[in-house]
């Protein structure tokens, strides 16, 4: 489990490709590597990759053929940065909100606007992420806590302090910067909710219970 707030910029130092996966070697910045462990987890630009190696400052991680095609892990290269964020601990500061580490889909960043000293940010997420983002509910982008200021169909606004910018990749962002989204945990489980005793049935029953929720005006 994470919150989002970003605790050091790394990068990927060396890919190995396997069959349907790769490995990872990560070079850890200013992340305090002091107290990980073999098997701790690490979220990686909100995706969270098991330790399974330790050499100094640098990790490797194994990334999975499901991770690969949920995220933007499909376009990485040697160079590429990453926010990174350690797994919480039960005592720790509870800045952000619940991430779980787990991707739901990529965005793209459509437009980006200086404002004062903040940057305004309007991101298009997939079409079927629309209707868990809401105005001024939670999002994670890249393992970033985020607030959502407006919405408009698919697409999201973001403004962000320079604070954030400075301590994260997000200030590499431009139009058509792929982005990793997570979103709220709570709007997931809102959903199994609403379906009650149908959560049992099969996926295909379960689509034409939302459709018809949606056409009773339960579902925007």
């Amino acid at each position: 489990m994470f919150t989002g707030i970003i605790a050091a910029v790394g990068k990927i130092i060396a890919i190995k490709n396997n069959k349907k996966d790769m490995t990872i070697t990560v070079q850890a910045g200013g992340l305090d590597m002091s107290d990980v462990k073999l098997g701790d987890s690490i979220a990686n630009n909100g995706v969270c990759l098991t330790v399974t190696r330790l050499s100094g400052d640098t990790f490797n991680a194994d990334v999975s053929y499901e991770t690969i095609k949920l995220s933007g892990f499909s376009d990485i290269k040697p160079g590429f940065m990453v926010n990174l964020e350690k797994a919480m601990q039960m005592n720790d500061r509870f800045g952000g909100h619940i991430v779980s580490g787990h991707v739901d889909g990529v965005g793209e960043v459509i437009s980006v606007t200086a404002l004062g000293n903040a940057v305004e940010y309007w991101i298009k997420a997939p079409n079927e992420l629309a209707k868990y983002i809401a105005k001024k509910g939670s999002i994670t982008v890249d393992g970033v806590s985020l607030t959502t200021n407006e919405v408009d169909g698919a697409s999201f606004k973001l403004t962000i302090i320079p604070h954030t910018i400075s301590q994260t990749i997000m200030q590499q962002y431009a139009v058509g910067t792929q982005v990793n989204l997570e979103v709220d945990v709570i709007a997931r489980y809102l959903e199994r909710l609403i379906l009650g005793e149908r959560a049992a049935e099969s996926a295909k029953k379960q689509q034409s219970t939302m459709e018809l929720l949606a056409k009773s005006g339960f579902m925007g």
